[in-house]
């Protein structure tokens, strides 16, 4: 017969509510500033000089193109070497920001890209200087356009941060496998996590889907 034993690592709530904490804090960091170098990347792959639109593109396609962990395990391990030394949590955000970043990047610039060209003749012929055109006619719509798809790469980016526990990062995954090296208990500790990092996306999809009408793009109209 097999048993299972949840309250064992339900007993263990304090340090789940700390990983649980951790990974909502990562997360709520790095969101805005991802967005905030996905807006940057976005105008300047769309509008930039040749030069940093190369350059970005670089930046874009390494991250893009290599597997999250790695990117993690190059800032944490790989930075030492070049004599900069970052605690875990701190090689977490810049990993989950900078992932962010490029994906955001991509998804914004497609929102860009399907912006009518009319629209910007339009905000040019009111004398608008190319940052106000930028900002207040054409961010606004291109984010609505692909805010679906923001929040989505925003849920994985959260999820993805399960894999910092391996530098002993104290999120939500690093204190699964600590209470299952405690009380050998792997199966239920693990789906405990599991339901957690459901109740999670769920809910940061629904903030997020709540929020952007309201705090990003402006409200949709009726």
């Amino acid at each position: 017969m097999i048993s299972f034993d949840f309250a064992a690592v339900l007993a263990e709530w304090p340090l789940l509510l700390k990983g649980l904490a951790w990974t909502v804090g990562l997360t709520s960091i790095a969101t805005p500033l991802g967005l905030v170098i996905a807006v940057l990347g976005a105008w300047s792959r769309a509008s930039g000089p040749a030069w940093l639109r190369r350059v970005l593109g670089v930046y874009v396609e390494l991250l893009r193109n290599t597997p999250f962990i790695v990117q993690l395990f190059f800032i944490f391990f790989g930075l030492p070497a070049a004599g900069v030394k970052l605690s875990p949590e701190a090689a977490s955000l810049i990993a989950m920001t900078l992932n962010l970043g490029a994906y955001g990047t991509e998804i914004l610039r497609s929102g860009i890209q399907a912006t009518p060209r009319g629209q910007w003749e339009a905000a040019q012929s009111l004398a608008l200087s190319p940052v106000q055109v930028f900002m207040r006619v054409v961010l606004p719509p291109a984010f609505q356009r692909v805010w679906p798809a923001l929040t989505s790469q925003i849920i994985i980016v959260m999820l993805g941060s399960a894999v910092c526990g391996q530098i002993s990062t104290e999120e939500l995954s690093y204190a699964a496998n600590l209470i299952q090296s405690r009380n050998f208990r792997a199966f239920e500790a693990f789906i405990v996590a599991t339901l957690a990092y459901l109740v999670l996306s769920i809910a940061a999809r629904h903030l997020l889907m709540w929020a952007g009408p309201r705090f990003i793009f402006g409200r949709r109209s009726a």
